[in-house]
């Protein structure tokens, strides 16, 4: 197998921009770091609590919702873990999503091991439309979807996803890690189905929107007979007594968390039109990131335009696979940042 390939991580010193991972330019909450300051002795000398109730009450009384249909993990992708090691074996039981997505998926396949069945995104003009009955016929034990999109950007309509819980006998996994970025009506949208259906979830994590990529913190939304599943193969104390406390203090601040994202997505519309104005195309994002592709559209000015960016100490990302390598993704940085690396930009083209 291959292992999975994240973005190049520069040292924290380093001076670089870091435009390749889809972090928040904003640091978290104050509340948090007053929180991180309080760190007892006590909470450091005890094991954390095993279900993180504390922090799932939190969410629960955020989203109104059951305290025992919210499940911690060590970041969403620990519970993507779970799902897979739950849910799915070679040969009888498989994994499916649509491509491209999300290139982790391929690799927790891997590493079960269970076989996968990837179904192409059909494309209208910018527009990314869901093959539903494609993922419907695969008749999967976990189907995939994130929503956003990474790296495309585009959310799934809410009418795609209830056709396919409606259809569905396997587990349908709702991959929300940029759903903050989507709008005020986003936020809640996806947990109507998780009420509604028994084999649905919703995943979030606290990386993105909340500036909190270091801390390895996420949860999941489901009833609590999908969880009860899922909590047989957790490890015994999944989530650190750390995480769990600031993760509390992040969650109740959501102006804070709020103002950063309409930062961002300020950012994202001016960041847009800058490249479309180098004769970039830029496709539409509900994210922290754009997909665009450069003018000249062929693979070789787009890893080029990667590699100049680099050596002058930018990272953004370059996907070398088979419809994404004309294409670079970029993170959304502050205003300053993008203004920089546009900057740049022009001065390669």
């Amino acid at each position: 197998m291959e292992g999975y390939a994240p973005g190049e991580w520069p040292a924290l010193d380093s001076g670089v921009l870091k435009l390749n991972s889809n972090e928040n330019p904003y640091p978290p909450s104050p509340k948090v770091l007053a929180a991180l300051s309080e760190i007892s002795g006590e909470l450091l000398r005890r094991y954390p609590n095993p279900r993180g109730q504390s922090f799932c009450q939190v969410v629960s009384d955020l989203f109104g919702i059951p305290a025992d249909w919210v499940i911690a993990g060590n970041g969403s992708d620990d519970l993507l873990t779970l799902l897979v090691r739950a849910c799915a074996d070679p040969n009888r039981r498989s994994l499916a999503y649509p491509m491209p997505t999300y290139v982790l998926y391929r690799t927790l396949a891997a590493m079960q091991p269970a076989d996968i069945v990837e179904v192409e995104y059909e494309q209208n003009g910018t527009d990314w439309v869901l093959p539903v009955e494609k993922l419907l016929a695969t008749n999967a034990a976990v189907t995939l979807i994130a929503t956003p999109n990474s790296p495309t950007g585009h959310r799934v309509s809410r009418l795609d996803l209830r056709q396919l819980a409606e259809g569905l006998s396997g587990v349908l996994v709702i991959d929300e890690a940029y759903v903050d970025f989507a709008g005020v009506d986003a936020d809640k949208a996806s947990l109507e189905l998780v009420r509604a259906f028994d084999n649905v979830i919703v995943l979030r994590t606290l990386s993105k929107g909340y500036g909190l990529a270091g801390l390895r913190l996420g949860f999941g939304i489901a009833q609590p007979g999908l969880l009860t599943g899922l909590l047989k193969v957790k490890d015994s104390y999944n989530v650190d007594a750390i995480a769990l406390k600031l993760g509390e203090a992040a969650i109740a601040d959501q102006p804070y968390k709020n103002a950063c994202v309409k930062k961002i997505i300020a950012a994202r519309e001016q960041l847009s039109t800058d490249l479309q104005g180098l004769g970039f195309k830029v496709w539409p994002s509900q994210t922290n990131f754009l997909l665009v592709q450069p003018p000249q559209e062929n693979k070789e000015t787009a890893k080029s335009l990667y590699q100049g960016l680099r050596d002058v100490g930018i990272m953004i990302r370059y996907f070398a696979q088979p419809g994404l390598d004309k294409k670079l993704r970029i993170t959304v940085g502050t205003s300053a940042q993008n203004t920089r690396m546009v900057t740049e930009i022009a001065k390669l083209l």
